[in-house]
C-alpha cells in the first residue's frame, strides 16, 4: 500500500476530534433500557444489590462515555451524570405515560408488556426521551448516536432537540421523521410515513424554527407530511392520510385527501 496514503490517514486520526464510539453508546443505552423496564430487560434481578450494582455500572460506563469526548473534564463530567442519574424516574414516568397511549391508542396490543417488547414506537419514543435529556445538557453528539441507533432500528426518525409532549403515541411507525424544532403537545397520534419537516433546507437557516407545531389530541395519519417552521395544527385536529400540508389549520379542523380534492370538512 502506498506509504503517503498510511500516512496521511494516520495524520487524520491523530487530528480527529475525540468522541465515544457510537457501539459504545448504543449498547450503553440499550442496557439503560432493560434496567429501567424489566420487560426489555435480558437479565432478571434476584435481589436488591444486584439492581443497585447494576446501577454503579451504568453510572461509571456514562462517565467513561463523557471522558472520550474531546471537552470532557471530571468535575463537569460528574455534574452531568448525576443530573442524568436523577433524572431516570421522571424520564421513566414519562414514558409509561407514551407506553399506555401506545395500549389505549392499539386495539391489537393485548398488553403494556407486548408495547414495550415489541413495539418499534416504544424503542424510538424512550431513545427519543433520553436523547432529549442529553441534548439539552449540551451532548449534541452523544444523543445523535441514540437517535440515529433508533433510526436504524425501527426506521423512525426523531430528532432530539425536537420537543414532544406526554401521552405521546406512534402506530406502526416505519418512515416516520420529526424534524429539530418541530413542537409536538399533549395525547398526539402519529401513524407510519409522516413527516413533520421543513419548508427550507438551506444551510443558513439552521438557527430558525423550521419545523411545524402539533398541537394537543391530534390524529395525524399515514403518509402525511407537514412541512414549515410557521405551520400549526390546531389542537383536536385530524390530518388525513397524503396530505400535503404548508398552512395552519384551526382547532378541531379535519383534512383530508381523497380524488384529488383536499381541504376541510
Amino acid at each position: 500500500m502506498n506509504s503517503s496514503f498510511l500516512t496521511d490517514l494516520f495524520d487524520e486520526h491523530r487530528k480527529s476530534s475525540r468522541c465515544p464510539s457510537p457501539i459504545l453508546v448504543s449498547a450503553f443505552f440499550d442496557r439503560l433500557l432493560g434496567f429501567l423496564f424489566p420487560e426489555y430487560s435480558t437479565k432478571k434481578y434476584e435481589a436488591l444489590d444486584a439492581l443497585k450494582s447494576e446501577y454503579d455500572e451504568l453510572r461509571n460506563r456514562f462517565i467513561t462515555l463523557l471522558s472520550k469526548r474531546g471537552n470532557s473534564n471530571p468535575h463537569s463530567d460528574t455534574d452531568i451524570t448525576n443530573r442524568f442519574f436523577d433524572a431516570l424516574p421522571s424520564l421513566k414516568e414519562a414514558l409509561k405515560l407514551d407506553i399506555q397511549a401506545m395500549y389505549d391508542g392499539d386495539p391489537a396490543a393485548k398488553s403494556v408488556t407486548e408495547v414495550v417488547r415489541t413495539y418499534p414506537g416504544f424503542y424510538a419514543i424512550a431513545s427519543y426521551r433520553i436523547a432529549h435529556f442529553l441534548h439539552g445538557e449540551g451532548l449534541i453528539l452523544i444523543a445523535r448516536i441514540i437517535s440515529e441507533h433508533a433510526h436504524s432500528k425501527t426506521g423512525i426518525d426523531i430528532h432530539p432537540g425536537a420537543t414532544i409532549g406526554s401521552h405521546f403515541c406512534i402506530d406502526h411507525g416505519t418512515g416516520i421523521v420529526i424534524g429539530e424544532t418541530t413542537e409536538i403537545g399533549n395525547y398526539v397520534k402519529i401513524y407510519q410515513g409522516v413527516t413533520l419537516g421543513a419548508l427550507s433546507v438551506r444551510k443558513e437557516d439552521a438557527s430558525k424554527k423550521r419545523h411545524p407545531i402539533i398541537e394537543d389530541h391530534v390524529v395525524i395519519y399515514a403518509g402525511a407530511t407537514i412541512l414549515g417552521g410557521q405551520t400549526t395544527v390546531g389542537h383536536h385536529s385530524i390530518i388525513g392520510g397524503s396530505v400535503w400540508l404548508t398552512e395552519s389549520v384551526a382547532p378541531h379542523s379535519k383534512i383530508y385527501f381523497k380524488a384529488g380534492v383536499e381541504g376541510p370538512q
